[in-house]
């Protein structure tokens, strides 16, 4: 059994990530294979996710040294973390998975954004959100809408003018 000198490293350790992570996702990972748990964390590390199992009272003990309120009530049971500096990233990569895999066992229990908790909801609706390019783009997208309009409205009277000469020389050319 380790020691509190141990327990005192890993709890500076799990302080660490919390610190350095802006996207933590909390998992019950009961019911996965070996062969899951290995596909599981290739795709987690593709992703720039680490993924660990921890021990529920040095995270609790970890999360309140640095300030994390309300996650005491998830650290239930067997526990997985996934830190990641992409506060997406593990929320996508750990629903997706379970959906891929048709998991009813494994379940996402919470998660942690910027230092606020949220439920398995909120997670959930983490990792349905579109890809980061994709949200720059809608924002450029409106950012353009408005200057696309005020261009087009400054060209409306100079294409009235050339519809209006090109009647006037067909006109000319009928007599």
């Amino acid at each position: 059994m380790p020691n509190m000198e141990e327990k005192g490293q890993v709890v500076s350790e799990i302080k660490e990530k919390f610190q350095q992570a802006s996207g933590i996702v909390i998992a019950d990972y009961r019911g996965l294979t070996v062969a899951q748990v290995t596909q599981l964390r290739t795709k987690l590390r593709e992703a720039g996710v680490e993924y660990r199992v921890m021990k529920n009272t040095l995270v609790s003990r970890a999360a309140n040294e640095v300030g994390v309120e309300g996650l005491d009530s998830y650290l239930k049971g067997p526990t997985a973390l996934a830190f990641s500096a992409d506060p997406v990233a593990p929320a996508k990569v750990l629903m997706e998975f379970a959906k891929v895999n048709k998991l009813k066992t494994f379940k996402i229990k919470a998660g942690v954004l910027d230092g606020k908790v949220i439920d398995a909801e909120g997670v959930k609706a983490l990792a349905e959100l579109p890809s980061r390019e994709v949200l720059l783009a809608m924002v450029l997208r409106g950012m353009q809408a408005p200057l696309t309009g005020m261009a087009n409205v400054l060209q409306g009277p100079i294409r009235k003018m050339g519809y209006a000469l090109e009647e006037l020389r067909k006109l000319k050319a009928a007599q």
